[in-house]
């Protein structure tokens, strides 16, 4: 007997060893096993406008982290009660519940019931395959156990729910919430959290999207689960079974006219902040854009339109960039008529951008170097400089110009002229002010003509200077963006860096307006201010034909750039139209958009005005009287007709055969009196008008000679 106790009393205590021997060892695995690394979830980023309106969501898993407070106690307790009854009182495994699992196996033959806990499928789910060995029965149980001894249950039961697949893109409850409900789960009934603590057995199978009976049934089950379990009363359950499911779906459809914007966003956040797509798609940010959600669906849907687009087949493509032209923030962005993400982004390549580089490259330069005025005298003519002869697109030259007249009908020979004569070094000095750093050295610039070109988003970027003035910023994507703790861990500094003076800026957007209201950019409707520039670039495979087809143009609020062309263009594929199509969807855009069309553009303190064109029409005709006045005894009164009150007359006279400046007339008086003549020898009289902006002369008059008879 003696014997009998002693050896039983061993095998008690080898047991107890073993039992503690074999627990440490568990606890010493999981340290291996557990990588709490893994249990950081993946969570959707969310991008909203400055209003605070949802625009897209960016994630690879769409899941929305809670925080267990936030899940009303009725819902927890549907998702305990239909998975892990006994989830507060075990350690991780659930030693009953296995073995009145295979109880139920033995007696049907086959596996009808499982036995894991919410911690063995949170730890299969996160840290685990697939695969159904032993082995890795054995790891979820040394996770399972170790994950207990880490972590409150609270804790374990929000790493669940949170982790779970709900079904149709869903991850975690408050997706689920969102995606069957549209609300949060803070907000859920105790039906709809039945419904959803059923759908993860089979999220397919339990859909109530796809399958709204087995559904029902599923939610009911899910509620007898929890009156037995004692979670709910038999009138609650009775009560909930008779709500009839009341879905709201609200699945996530990426609106694909966001394709481009998205983009630049996940561009940005790489450039500017040193997020890579994956974290940007599984940080849970919130990112803040400038965005204006209609300007950018309106542009989507008129890209889509063959009318705006002369090619010579469907594939004719184009690009579009709107920023607010205070800040920067890009509201609207098409890549592409047919964009896809990822794809090849048109805003971003260069292009030829023919006369929408001049402003930039000539007229804004000499207006700031001050040797040129607005109404400066330019040539044009068919000058050769070198190898080099530009010729105007109509073919036609009026000997000389105003630099006004010169912008307004995109007359090519006066840009180069001015280029040659203010030299290259001064145009580029600003186009590099701007941001525009090219590699050309020839007259050609003047034109457009580059190596590498320019891209839609710079050509807005840089007539910014002339909308506000003179000064640049870099457009931007990213407003803000906030991590899910409500910390900003970014946001956007703008910094305006002047290319011109504000009395520059002024002038070429008086001018501007002026290429829009009565020069080449007259094509289309819009009510409100606009000032702009077109452009042009030829394809010399076929006659006519055209490569890049530009508008870049700006209103008191907004500036952006609209591109038409093909991505390669050949004798089948180009342009049948030039620049007139760009301007017209432009304005298209802005009109249907609801952006301000009554603001007016309003100058800069301490700038001059630039006055409107002096316009002088034709040959004075010349009048003369001659009366008698007491004391001036003979008095010749010589009048005209005058167009402008701006304009000047010189007076000239004619005595002894000579003929000689008398007077200047000012103010727009059409009058001039010449006293005390001599009738005897009557002088003879002709005027010539004198345009001050120009410092022109124009036609002489007619030579008038006064007599007693008149």
């Amino acid at each position: 007997m003696k014997r009998k106790l002693l050896i039983g009393t061993a095998a008690v205590v080898a047991t107890i060893i073993l039992g503690i021997t074999g627990y440490i060892l568990i606890l010493l695995a999981g340290n291996y096993v557990v990588d709490e690394q893994k249990l950081v979830m993946d969570s959707t980023t969310t991008m909203v406008d400055e209003k605070g309106h949802l625009i897209s969501k960016l994630y690879i898993e769409d899941r929305v982290l809670s925080d267990i407070e936030q899940i009303p106690t009725h819902v927890q307790n549907a998702f305990v009660a239909i998975e892990d009854a006994r989830f507060y009182d075990h350690h991780g495994i659930d030693l009953k519940a296995i073995f009145r699992a295979l109880y139920k196996d033995i007696l049907a033959g086959g596996k009808v019931e499982g036995g894991s806990t919410i911690t063995q499928q949170l730890a299969k789910n996160v840290f685990l395959s697939n695969e159904k060995t032993l082995l890795r029965k054995t790891k979820e149980a040394i996770i399972s156990i170790n994950l207990e001894k880490e972590y409150s249950k609270n804790k374990l039961l929000e790493l669940y729910v949170n982790q779970i697949y709900f079904g149709h893109g869903a991850y975690g409850i408050e997706t689920a919430a969102q995606l069957y409900f549209n609300k949060s789960v803070s907000e859920l009934t105790l039906e709809e959290g039945a419904l959803l603590a059923g759908i993860p057995k089979s999220p397919t199978y339990y859909s109530p999207i796809t399958n709204m009976e087995k559904s029902k049934e599923r939610r009911n089950l899910v509620l007898d689960v929890m009156q037995k379990r004692g979670f709910i009363s038999a009138e609650e359950a009775v009560r909930a079974k008779g709500k009839v499911v009341a879905l709201t779906i609200s699945e996530d459809k990426r609106n694909p006219a966001y394709a481009t914007y998205i983009d630049m966003v996940m561009n940005e956040a790489k450039k500017r902040f040193n997020l890579t797509n994956e974290e940007l798609m599984t940080g849970g940010y919130t990112i803040t854009v400038p965005i204006n959600a209609e300007v950018q669906q309106m542009a989507y849907e008129l890209f889509k339109k063959e009318e705006y687009f002369p090619g010579t087949d469907e594939q004719a493509e184009g690009a579009f960039v709107l920023m607010d032209a205070n800040n920067g923030g890009v509201l609207s962005v098409i890549g592409g008529r047919n964009y896809v993400s990822k794809g090849m982004n048109r805003v971003v390549v260069k292009r030829q951008p023919g006369s929408t580089f001049k402003p930039l490259a000539v007229y804004g330069p000499a207006l700031e170097e001050k040797e040129y005025h607005p109404y400066s005298m330019l040539v044009d003519k068919p000058i050769s400089y070198g190898d080099y002869t530009p010729k105007n697109h109509t073919g036609t030259y009026q000997g000389k110009m105003t630099m006004y007249e010169a912008l307004i009908q995109s007359a090519n020979a006066p840009a180069v002229w001015l280029l040659d004569k203010i030299g290259i070094d001064v145009g580029k000095k600003y186009i590099d002010k701007a941001g525009l750093s090219i590699p050309d050295q020839g007259l050609a610039i003047a034109l457009g003509g580059l190596k590498e070109g320019i891209s839609p988003i710079e050509m807005a970027k840089a007539y910014r200077a002339f909308a506000k003035d003179g000064k640049v910023v870099e457009p931007y994507f990213i407003k803000k963006m906030v991590n899910r703790e409500g910390e900003v861990i970014a946001s956007v500094n703008v910094e305006e860096r002047e290319v011109f003076s504000p009395q520059t800026a002024w002038y070429v957007t008086r001018m501007l307006e002026g290429v829009v209201d009565e020069g080449t950019a007259r094509s289309g409707q819009y009510n409100g201010r606009l000032a702009g520039k077109t452009g042009t670039t030829s394809f010399t495979g076929v006659k006519g034909a055209t490569r890049d087809a530009w508008f870049v143009g700006y209103t008191p609020n907004v500036v952006g750039a609209l591109w038409m062309g093909y991505d390669t263009t050949n004798k089948e594929h180009y342009l049948k139209h030039g620049s007139a199509y760009p301007t017209r969807l432009f304005k298209k855009i802005l009109a249907s958009s609801p952006l301000d069309q009554t603001a007016r553009f309003v100058a800069p303190k301490g700038v001059d005005e630039l006055e409107q064109p002096i316009e002088m029409v034709g040959k004075p005709e010349l009048k003369s009287q001659l009366s008698f006045k007491p004391f001036s005894l003979f008095t010749i009164q010589l009048s005209w007709d005058t167009s402008d009150e701006r304009i000047e007359y010189k007076v000239y006279e004619k005595k002894d055969d000579s003929w000689a400046y008398v007077s200047k007339v000012k103010n727009g008086e059409g009058f001039y009196e010449v006293e005390n003549v001599n009738i005897f020898k009557m002088p003879s009289y002709f005027i010539i008008p004198y345009n001050p902006q120009t410092e022109e002369d124009g036609e002489k008059s007619n030579v008038v000679t006064p007599s007693i008879r008149n």
